[in-house]
């Protein structure tokens, strides 16, 4: 299962040249994100924060096939590339009118609100099998 958002690459996102600078391409990743949480599982992530339980970026990585311009409206397709008790690893593919320009990963660990690393499972039957649900569709 993946979902689809679009984003339209605004001027401040660009450089001198009409780029899009590299570093935006994590805050698409986390619009994205929220956007799959929200929607495929039907609960919002400030939702998930009021039961105490976080799961902050541990590890991003981006590969960069082509630029993505000023005004371009690109698509992000967003997959759950892991389940487990103890964390979540997502993936991404960039779109640019149909043309791959980008893949990216993230990974999350469930955590409590003090950081400390938590079994969801176990925490949290219920919200894990709504994430573990998603994940096999």
């Amino acid at each position: 299962m993946f979902f689809e958002t679009q984003i339209k690459v605004r001027y401040q996102e660009t450089d001198q040249m009409g780029i899009a600078h590299h570093s935006v391409y994590p805050v698409w990743y986390e619009e994205a994100r929220t956007n799959f949480i929200k929607s495929c599982l039907n609960i919002s992530y400030s939702d998930i924060e009021k039961k105490g339980i976080l799961f902050p970026l541990s590890k991003l990585n981006c590969k960069y096939i082509k630029p993505a311009q000023y005004e371009d409206i690109l698509t992000i397709h967003t997959f759950l590339k892991n389940v487990t008790p103890v964390k979540l690893e997502f993936e991404y593919k960039i779109f640019k009118d149909n043309e791959l320009i980008n893949t990216g990963y993230t990974e999350h660990p469930f955590v409590s609100k003090d950081f400390k690393l938590i079994n969801l499972k176990k925490q949290n039957l219920e919200l894990y099998n709504i994430i573990n649900s998603a994940y096999k569709n």
